[in-house]
């Protein structure tokens, strides 16, 4: 693990993605977007990663995260997504889903559409309407998917005006994240610890499955899905436990993994390399996992203050019926196979880590110590 780079950027960061890489690109990642939270104003803004390592008169970095453009936003960040190349769909506090488009030739952004009420209360307690904060977006171009503390699901498409789709009481609790299992199938994770699985193909508002853990009811924070199996997900919530799921099997976690001290912020898989998964936390954590079995002997990652331990997966449900070679090391039961190695990825403890997301050997967090880190080397 080579260095990883921190920036101060004088605003607390809500959320991170690094900006798409065209399809078939031998390009690594050069672009991200940021988007920020619980400051006087808030903004989205574009960086660039520029070239690391020439030392500048004062000794720092020249060239670390150069700023490329900033756009105000309304409200805090909760969210934020690439919808292709160009456009980032930004979700707000305010119950508001914004598309900006960025402009490469002359570094700006620009709001290129707008949904102002997508998430909003109603009935009792509740003004005539409002604002409900948007949780969550995922995109599929040129399909978004946005959920809010509302219980509401949205889909909108770029370039509609109005929602293709509303399923206006999909929980009765807050839905905090969502991503797509396949192109008509999105799967929620919401305030008392269930997942849930819609389609959009049916006319019915009701979800198709219902997972989750038993008795705790703990409220889950994040979701992501395994890039090439679409039936693993990994989920994160209050307890700061990382759950692995098979949505083929049961209604139970397959693997409960013993993770952070706080609340799990996000989860993401490696989408190239998917037996490395990711997770930050609220205890000012980064962490990356390591499932992938090269071997029985492997060199010990925790030389950057990671944790002086292997963890063993509790596995609940047996696998054994399923073809070994299709399994997912994340499924495996073979106990040799449930050692996963933890490092982690920053030198010291910060305040709460938000978000992070990685692609190719690249990988960018926020935080609320108002830093930005940045690694281009993670394999190394």
């Amino acid at each position: 693990m080579e260095e990883i780079y921190a920036k101060f950027v004088s605003q607390k960061i809500s959320k991170t993605r690094w900006r798409p890489l065209p399809p078939g690109s031998l390009q690594t990642a050069e672009t991200f977007a940021t988007g920020s939270w619980d400051n006087e104003e808030n903004y989205v803004s574009m960086w660039s990663i520029g070239d690391f390592g020439n030392l500048d008169s004062d000794g720092g970095f020249e060239g670390d995260h150069q700023l490329l453009c900033s756009i105000k936003h309304h409200g805090d960040v909760m969210d934020l997504q690439f919808l292709d190349q160009e456009r980032i769909v930004a979700a707000s506090s305010t119950g508001c889903v914004t598309i900006f488009l960025h402009h490469p030739n002359n570094q700006t952004l620009s709001a290129s559409q707008q949904w102002t009420a997508a998430h909003y209360h109603t009935g009792p307690g509740s003004p005539s309407c409002s604002n409900a904060p948007c949780t969550g977006v995922v995109c599929n171009n040129p399909e978004i998917v946005t959920v809010g503390e509302d219980g509401r699901i949205n889909l909108f498409r770029a370039d509609h005006k109005e929602a293709v789709r509303t399923i206006d009481n999909a929980d009765s609790s807050t839905l905090h994240a969502v991503t797509f299992l396949r192109t008509p199938e999105i799967l929620t994770v919401n305030s008392i610890g269930q997942l849930k699985i819609w389609d959009f193909r049916q006319q019915r508002n009701e979800p198709t499955q219902i997972l989750s853990l038993t008795g705790d009811r703990v409220p889950l924070h994040c979701v992501d899905r395994h890039p090439n199996q679409q039936h693993v997900v990994a989920t994160g919530g209050q307890d700061g436990m990382l759950s692995i799921w098979d949505v083929r099997q049961g209604t139970m976690p397959v693997s409960l993994l013993k993770a952070h001290e706080a609340e799990m912020w996000e989860v993401h898989f490696h989408p190239s390399n998917p037996d490395h998964l990711f997770t930050c936390s609220e205890d000012g954590s980064l962490w990356h996992w390591d499932a992938s079995t090269d071997g029985p002997e492997k060199s010990s990652l925790f030389h950057q203050g990671g944790r002086n331990s292997t963890f063993l997966s509790h596995t609940i449900s047996n696998q054994a019926n399923v073809h070994q070679s299709l399994i997912s090391s994340w499924l495996s039961t073979d106990p040799a196979k449930d050692r996963i190695e933890i490092t982690s990825l920053l030198p010291n403890r910060t305040l709460s880590v938000n978000s992070l997301d990685v692609l190719g050997p690249c990988l960018v967090c926020g935080t609320d110590a108002e830093a930005i880190y940045v690694t281009r080397q993670l394999f190394s």
